[in-house]
């Protein structure tokens, strides 16, 4: 096998939860006064923890961002996800050839909060193939691009993080699986502002990029 474990990424790599999620954080923003486009949304505040762009928020709105805030945001954001989340096309068969090859070692090591990557993953049916492996960058000391989530996904899979290969969609993410030590893998879908482009994500350190989660199992074992 040329890896030894396989790390995913959940937001826009296992679930299309990134246009709601900033869908409702845009309508937060607008509430306070910025008026802020879809794309210039994803720009800002995709791959990045919210409680880390704080100051962005609190510059364009002089809104000071309270901790009551970013909960009616999750909220808010949970009961669209429960309601309108799909998974990314081809991923849920990707990851069950994947845990299939690997023998269940995989694992999602995710910025976001670990109530919102379980009820993604347990919304579109991936919860029990990755039970007991889900890692949240709000667990750890530094969220990405810090490399400490994949370090304990790493750690929790008993691996070294060299032998792991990372499956990201986000300059951010990416920095975070290089900074690891792994081999990191860029998914950019075609025709979608909401991933960013393949020399991004080269630029950023990935080694190589897709385009359909249908290729990931042979191209991870083409290595």
């Amino acid at each position: 096998m040329p890896f030894d474990a396989v790390l995913f990424d959940c937001d826009g790599v296992l679930v299309d939860s990134e246009r709601i999620t900033n869908a409702v954080l845009r309508s937060m923003l607008r509430e306070l006064g910025w008026e802020i486009s879809e794309e210039e949304g994803f720009r800002r505040f995709v791959g990045r923890a919210l409680t880390d762009e704080v100051g962005v928020i609190e510059e364009h709105t002089g809104f000071v961002v309270t901790d009551a805030w970013i909960a009616e945001f999750r909220r808010r954001r949970n009961d669209a996800l429960v309601t309108d989340l799909q998974p990314i096309p081809g991923a849920i068969d990707a990851v069950q050839q994947i845990a299939k090859l690997y023998e269940g070692r995989i694992a999602v090591a995710s910025g976001a909060d670990r109530h919102k990557i379980e009820l993604q993953l347990a919304k579109v049916g991936l919860d029990e193939v990755f039970a007991g492996q889900v890692y949240s960058g709000m667990e750890t000391a530094f969220s990405k691009p810090a490399p400490d989530v994949y370090l304990a996904a790493a750690a929790g899979l008993g691996i070294d993080p060299a032998r792991a290969v990372v499956v990201e969609d986000t300059p951010t993410g990416v920095q975070a699986g290089v900074a690891a030590g792994a081999v990191v893998l860029g998914y950019c879908p075609p025709d979608s502002f909401a991933h960013h482009e393949p020399a991004v994500l080269l630029g950023a350190g990935a080694t190589r990029t897709f385009s359909s989660m249908a290729v990931l199992g042979d191209l991870i074992q083409s290595f």
